[in-house]
């Protein structure tokens, strides 16, 4: 069968071209919403008086035999058909004649590609959202054991206050909440139909947008449709969204690299989702975290890439808008995978609780309550405190001891305002206890959190 564009050609495309130029061995994944497309587009029309109801059964009955050959794997992709929108208009028309020739009626590739590719993106804002969700799940289950577990809190990768690992983990569960809500934005504002725009600019022919956009279940039509079938806006926004949250990941992924090692010893990394070395069989590497890291790179390059088609590109449609399946497709493959394998690894983890609390007893982590000390029970100005506490400082590290474990003389003798209560004050655990501002680590503080976030969960 020619070309269905090539009326005004006098010459056929050359192989190399129809190599070039073809979409159609990977938009074929968008299969299903291009049936379902043409399905309530052909309704419409027939609803309008433009196909007879015989017409439109024979289309609805055709759609349905594409439909079982391409997932039986009978339909055969030919890449001369260019697209999947081309490929399976030929089978329609293979298999009703002349019928199938008329689905195309006030209908463009343009708006066809559109619909087909944004309801396949605002499908997959959902299903990444309830991905998120569960790994928050598991993320939470882990953090509700240890809301008294001590780990030591970081700035700048150094000892700085004891804090609980139901806290720290629940920095992540803030972080994929806003994932979700960006998602979940993205779909509202999203969703709209293209369909009925036709090639830009609407169409002649007395079609009702409304109804095709009910019939996919659209919130409403767009408004311009020069600006409709040139938009990737909705594209480039769930690439952000899952840069974002591949930086999160990897945020994550880090910190698990990073506490499964020697020198941290905070987890261990289930043997299911560890691997070995080819040279040396002590090994157990962290390697799901570490291709979490590296596929995060992957994602950006997709959100960069598609950023860069764009940026330069006239209205309406152009051809280098094909460049936006890919990138789509791949980001999206790695979210789903990256979202479930994390969440395993999470849950099948073990947490060295010992060894995350003997780490708080190194780096004089509660130095700070000693200045707060000297604020609140001596009244002296917290500059003059934090130099009093420095000096302490000093003095355990001259003695080799840490400031939680330091004997009362050496403190009295630094300044001899400080009482012996103050030994209270510089206990690891009344130290994260003590941060009972709301957001704070104690751990009763940690409980509400985590109660909130289960909450949402639950929603």
């Amino acid at each position: 069968m020619e070309k269905m564009w090539s009326g005004r050609f006098s010459a056929g495309a050359s192989n190399l071209l129809d190599e070039f130029n073809a979409s159609i061995m990977y938009d074929r994944k968008l299969y299903r919403e291009d049936i379902e497309g043409s399905l309530a587009h052909a309704a419409m029309l027939a609803k309008q008086g433009i196909l007879t109801e015989e017409e439109l059964k024979q289309i609805q009955d055709g759609l349905a035999q594409v439909k079982e050959e391409i997932e039986s794997g009978k339909f055969e992709w030919n890449i001369s058909d260019e697209d999947l929108h081309m490929g399976i208009e030929k089978r329609l028309t293979q298999i009703i004649g002349d019928t199938g020739k008329k689905l195309h009626t006030a209908r463009s590739r343009n708006d066809q590609v559109a619909v087909d590719f944004r309801r396949f993106v605002l499908r997959k804002n959902k299903e990444i959202a309830e991905a998120i969700k569960a790994l928050m799940d598991a993320i939470l289950v882990v953090a509700q054991k240890h809301t008294d577990t001590l780990i030591p809190g970081m700035t700048h990768l150094q000892h700085a206050q004891p804090i609980n690992f139901g806290f720290h983990l629940g920095a992540y569960l803030s972080m994929f909440k806003r994932d979700i809500e960006r998602f979940e934005s993205s779909y509202e504002r999203n969703n709209i139909s293209p369909l009925g725009c036709a090639a830009l600019a609407g169409t002649p022919h007395n079609v009702d947008r409304e109804y095709t956009a009910e019939l996919l279940g659209f919130e409403s039509v767009s408004i311009n449709c020069l600006d409709t079938v040139s938009d990737r806006d909705f594209a480039l926004e769930i690439l952000f969204n899952i840069s974002t949250m591949m930086m999160h990941i990897s945020r994550l992924s880090e910190e698990l690299v990073m506490w499964s090692s020697y020198e941290f010893g905070f987890v261990e990394l289930s043997d299911e989702y560890s691997t070995g070395s080819s040279i040396m069989p002590q090994k157990k590497n962290p390697d799901v975290p570490e291709l979490l890291r590296g596929k995060t790179g992957r994602v950006y390059g997709a959100l960069v890439g598609l950023l860069t088609v764009m940026k330069g590109l006239p209205l309406a449609y152009n051809k280098d808008t094909q460049e936006d399946k890919e990138g789509v497709f791949d980001a999206v493959e790695t979210a789903e995978i990256s979202l479930e394998i994390l969440k395993e690894a999470i849950k099948t983890m073990q947490v060295k609780t010992d060894n995350m609390e003997h780490a708080c007893a190194i780096g004089h982590l509660s130095a700070t309550d000693l200045a707060d000390y000297l604020v609140e029970k001596c009244g002296i100005p917290f500059r003059e405190a934090h130099f009093i506490t420095g000096r302490a400082v000093a003095k355990g590290e001259e003695l080799g001891v840490d400031l939680s474990k330091m004997d009362f003389k050496y403190l009295k003798e630094i300044d001899e305002r400080i009482n012996e209560d103050v030994m209270e004050y510089l206990g690891l655990r009344h130290s994260m206890n003590a941060r009972t501002s709301q957001g704070g680590t104690a751990s009763e503080r940690t409980k509400e959190q985590l109660d909130y976030f289960k909450n949402y969960l639950q929603k």
